[in-house]
């Protein structure tokens, strides 16, 4: 079913929207909170959260695109249930590795500052991505926000774990090299 019908069933109440949802999306939602929490089990309830979030949301929101728009509330969801169970404090698997090859490019914290820092990183992040190329954006977006793991990667480019690391290394450098001249680090 096309998006618009989806969003058509959301807007008239009709409970078929959360089938079709799940019929379209599921899979994609269950790969990132998977990739995130690293539980099947919790990533189930994540993508039963992302579906009573869509209900609740949809309408008034309209979302341009669907896939994008479900796999960021997923992946929301799974980062507050990751917090919430404290994970990252012992190891967190798949997630800590990537918030650690992040942690030399990017700056964090919790205040509000910060908070108001993040969202203009964010815009900045857009617009690194844009500046990419479709292979490296791709690799980069697989990496960073659906958590895919690097054997995945390898599997989809048709290279080893070891090229794709490179690959994402280089693309990190040009990364702080870009934010360091838009004197964000």
């Amino acid at each position: 079913m096309e998006d618009e019908n989806i969003l058509q069933l959301y807007f008239r109440r009709q409970e078929q929207a959360l089938a079709e949802t799940q019929a379209k999306y599921g899979r994609l939602c269950r790969r990132v909170a998977e990739g995130i929490l690293a539980d099947a089990r919790d990533a189930e309830e994540c993508v039963n959260d992302t579906w009573m979030h869509a209900w609740n949301a949809i309408p008034p929101e309209r979302p341009a695109r669907m896939a994008a728009w479900l796999a960021k509330v997923t992946r929301n969801l799974a980062l507050s249930r990751l917090r919430s169970r404290n994970t990252l404090k012992r190891g967190g698997g798949e997630m800590h590795a990537l918030l650690d090859e992040l942690a030399e490019c990017i700056p964090g914290g919790e205040d509000p500052q910060r908070t108001i820092e993040g969202r203009e990183l964010s815009e900045h992040i857009d617009r690194f991505l844009s500046l990419l190329g479709r292979e490296e954006r791709n690799l980069f977006t697989a990496r960073y926000f659906y958590a895919a793991p690097a054997k995945e990667l390898a599997a989809r480019t048709g290279t080893t774990e070891a090229a794709v690391s490179s690959r994402l290394l280089r693309i990190r450098r040009k990364l702080k090299n870009y934010l360091e001249e838009e004197g964000l680090l």
